[in-house]
């Protein structure tokens, strides 16, 4: 059967229980979705690409046979057929009869694939698997918050997701979640808040809030929470329209980037901000590239362990042909930067910003029998000119790099504020000197659309 049968692939971001959904490392305070994962502030992401077999039951694997079943894996799939200079045959029967338990298997797994000096070929608990395959659904269960860390280290309420338990049972931006099911949070990181509030679907919990010096007691059901991928849509500008795509994860990613394009029609350009955007489904990549793309244009190839090169193209039926802009930096990553190259080679947009993370490699998931899985690196992509950008990154055509004080006065992306998650901030207020530079190149392209920006270099500290 032809692996495109077998496998789903995707790119993504993850780290360890939590996955990064964006975030520069830059603000202290953080935030998180407290239905899903924490979205955690990252300066090193552990990025990858991934390939996701359909679940197949069997019986229980005894300890030795799960492990054999990854080392047989890892011999046939391993990207790195010198397997980082070592005998293979060494590991399948290094632990014969000593493999007792479930964890003792665990423990044999991850250091047999630590020897392979890949970090994104790795071991996944129960919890880790679980949520991988969560956010990929977009089947997250909780209460619908969004929750940060304000500068006295409280966990409070950024925003209610609309139509959840937390919109509907009245909490508000700025609420101090004081207790988890009677359980103070003084000392709670976020990510430990979010573990205790999300759930499964039906159960309850409550909260203690803290509401101008008031508390109340907030009881409600957790329930199924769509996370939007598209976070802002709107005009910014009489001629311009704005996208933020935080994550390709989610299977709706596609339908939420159409219902986007199609409300912002009139716009006469598009930015479409991938800053922060840590990866997600490849597919996802391939079907939104496709979404801007005129004719038979490659979008990205695939070149496996034997060097077999599989391209993907678009099918010659834009959504959107008005002119485009991209914003990327150090946290775009994976599919961000599949969609920014293909957009790039094609000449279909400027990229404005800083130079991407650099991720180039491609993993594939696999479910044990146990309920715990593994990703191995199983292949590399290329954009459409060829170009390997794994651990080089992709150079934007109009380069704003920001320093230190940029984001100590608010002038970094418009969602980092330097006054914490709580600060009301919009894309419009242009304080974002990498937007506002975006702005700037987009209505040039407007009077011009043949014209693709040259490499410049703008120091963004002379902008005040």
């Amino acid at each position: 059967m032809p692996r495109s049968n077998l496998w789903k692939l995707l790119v993504t971001l993850p780290l360890a229980l939590s996955c990064s959904l964006g975030g520069t490392g830059r603000i202290a305070q953080g935030s998180g979705i407290a239905d899903a994962e924490n979205i955690k502030v990252a300066a090193q992401p552990n990025v990858r690409l991934i390939v996701q077999r359909p679940v197949i039951r069997a019986a229980a694997l005894s300890p030795e046979e799960l492990y054999r079943k990854v080392w047989a894996l890892i011999r046939e799939e391993f990207y790195d057929q010198s397997f980082n200079g070592q005998c293979w045959a060494r590991w399948q029967h290094r632990y014969d009869g000593k493999l007792k338990t479930g964890d003792d298997a665990h423990k044999a797994i991850e250091t047999m694939l630590a020897s392979l000096g890949d970090r994104y070929t790795r071991f996944l608990d129960r919890d880790a698997f679980d949520d991988e395959k969560a956010q990929i659904e977009s089947r997250l269960f909780g209460v619908g918050i969004q929750i940060g860390m304000d500068k006295t280290q409280k966990i409070v309420v950024i925003a209610p997701i609309d139509d959840t338990p937390a919109s509907r049972a009245g909490l508000m931006p700025g609420d101090e979640i004081a207790e988890i099911n009677s359980k103070p949070t003084k000392g709670f990181s976020v990510e430990e808040a979010a573990k205790q509030i999300k759930g499964p679907k039906g159960t309850e919990v409550t909260l203690t809030l803290v509401r101008a010096g008031k508390q109340l007691k907030v009881i409600m059901k957790r329930d199924e929470i769509h996370i939007n991928a598209v976070q802002t849509a709107k005009m910014i500008d009489p001629d311009i329209g704005y996208i933020r795509l935080t994550s390709f994860i989610s299977q709706d990613a596609n339908k939420e980037m159409v219902k986007a394009l199609n409300n912002l029609s009139p716009a006469k350009g598009i930015i479409l901000d991938l800053r922060d955007n840590p990866g997600g489904l490849l597919t996802n990549a391939i079907e939104i590239s496709n979404m801007f793309l005129e004719g038979q244009r490659d979008i990205v190839s695939t070149v496996d362990k034997d060097g077999y090169k599989t391209p993907a193209q678009s099918d010659g039926k834009p959504v959107s042909q008005q002119p485009l802009v991209i914003l990327i930096n150090k946290g775009s990553a994976s599919a961000s930067e599949i969609a920014s190259g293909a957009m790039h080679d094609n000449s279909r947009a400027v990229l404005v910003g800083e130079k991407s993370f650099g991720k180039g490699l491609v993993q594939g998931i696999t479910r044990l029998e146990d309920g715990t899985g593994i990703n191995v690196t199983i292949a590399r992509y290329l954009t459409p000119n060829d170009t390997d950008i794994n651990k080089k990154g992709i150079s934007p055509d109009v380069a704003v790099d920001l320093t230190d004080k940029d984001y100590k006065e608010g002038r970094g992306p418009w969602w980092l504020d330097p006054e914490g998650p709580m600060a009301k901030r919009a894309p419009e207020d242009m304080k974002d000197i990498q937007l506002l530079k975006a702005v700037g190149v987009l209505k040039e392209k407007i009077k011009n659309p043949v014209v693709v920006g040259a490499s410049v270099s703008l120091n963004s500290a002379h902008h005040q």
